[in-house]
């Protein structure tokens, strides 16, 4: 098992429409409910939301950052939903930012490796990236300021509308 050291920096790829529902709700919910991304996160850590598209399945192309926030604590716990779908969650207490397009900032991303194909990395849903490509994110969303401190006390709220 690897040893945890210190915060950690996540992308979480979702719809924009889901995305916003999970600001609205205080929550991270990621890989189609999957539990397996949550429990790799821990409270204090930072994540941010790409959206490829506005709806899921077939919103149109959006390819924005479109949320950021910190892992607040407490478990990862289910939610019944319709049909005996039971998604996991993890709290998140997510900042007040501007929605960021990506393309101006594959050229300073780490985590782009292929500017031809940039956007496969994505596909796998949830992934860790590095402070630096965090706070390039953040400062693009608006909130690089924010960081200063952790944002335990700061309410929630919906990404400004692009």
């Amino acid at each position: 098992m690897r040893r945890r050291t210190g915060r950690r920096y996540w992308i979480g790829v979702a719809s924009r429409d889901h995305v916003r529902g999970g600001v609205a709700g205080a929550f991270a919910q990621l890989c189609h409910g999957k539990r397996a991304p949550l429990a790799r996160m821990a409270p204090g850590d930072w994540i941010v939301y790409y959206s490829p598209r506005t709806r899921f399945p077939d919103g149109e192309p959006w390819q924005r950052f479109t949320a950021i926030g910190q892992v607040s604590g407490g478990e990862v716990y289910a939610v019944q939903m319709r049909d005996g779908f039971a998604p996991f969650r993890r709290a998140v207490r997510f900042l007040r930012g501007a929605e960021a397009p990506v393309q101006p900032l594959l050229p300073r991303l780490a985590f782009i490796r292929d500017s031809q194909r940039w956007g496969y990395i994505f596909r796998r849903g949830h992934f860790e990236i590095t402070e630096r490509d965090f706070r390039l994110i953040a400062t693009a969303m608006g909130v690089e300021s924010s960081l200063a401190t952790d944002v335990q006390a700061a309410p929630n709220a919906l990404p400004d509308p692009a």
